[in-house]
């Protein structure tokens, strides 16, 4: 079987002597593994196709789809530039990769994850990265998962809530105390869903937040208050 679909390369790795494999998640056909034979060689093609966070139409030839698939040809619609020239930035677009594999299961469609995705790295590629980008893309991607929780914990607001799971992921700048500890808030809510739910920890950003300069300082009240979250979660899609 031969077919063509829209994908976001997730994770390579190099495979034998000449060629790659890829975690691709698509549009129609959701996360899958693929070969590409012969890119590392000095002529070889596709090599453009199978570089992290890249976009692009894929030709893809599989047998079924228990198998592992070739990609045969494609056409490259982004490759966030400016993301690969800036640290900060390729660092949070690898942990939403890692992060849409982790919690992707093979073979299972989910346009809203894929949308939710390339929306993460089309803000990142031409705004700027701010202290909200990755709670907020957490909260998301765990809703999208089916982790989503029905109403705010922590005493974080419905309006600040909903703000981190609607906003624009550029919008989300904060300066005012009582919103730097409810974003705090969130960032402790993914902090306890992932080391629950991952039986493996997360290779990248470590700790998952921005660099400490990039960070609100603690307040008093942040420190003395640590009530429990329980998260009950519902079936994965």
């Amino acid at each position: 079987m031969i077919f063509t679909d829209a994908g976001i390369v997730l994770f390579r790795q190099d495979f034998r002597e000449a060629d790659r494999l890829i975690s691709l998640y698509t549009l129609r056909h959701g996360r899958i593994n693929l070969r590409l034979p012969g890119v590392n060689r000095a002529k070889g093609k596709l090599k453009a196709l199978s570089e992290p966070f890249s976009c692009a139409q894929y030709r893809i030839y599989a047998r079924n789809k228990n198998t592992l698939g070739t990609v045969t040809g494609g056409k490259i619609s982004h490759v966030f530039p400016h993301i690969r020239q800036n640290l900060k930035k390729q660092t949070l677009a690898f942990h939403f990769c890692e992060l849409m594999m982790r919690l992707t299961p093979l073979n299972q469609p989910n346009e809203t994850k894929y949308h939710l995705l390339l929306q993460a790295l089309t803000e990142l590629e031409y705004g700027e990265a701010n202290a909200a980008f990755v709670p907020a893309f957490t909260l998301r991607i765990m809703e999208a998962a089916g982790f989503g929780l029905d109403h705010p914990v922590l005493q974080i607001t419905p309006q600040f809530w909903k703000r981190m799971h609607e906003d624009k992921f550029s919008n989300l700048t904060f300066t005012d105390a009582e919103d730097l500890l409810s974003l705090s808030k969130c960032s402790e809510v993914c902090r306890r869903f992932l080391s629950r739910y991952l039986n493996v920890p997360l290779h990248t950003l470590k700790p998952f937040t921005l660099p400490a300069e990039d960070l609100p300082a603690k307040t008093s009240a942040q420190k003395e208050e640590r009530p429990e979250t329980t998260l009950i979660p519902v079936q994965a899609h």
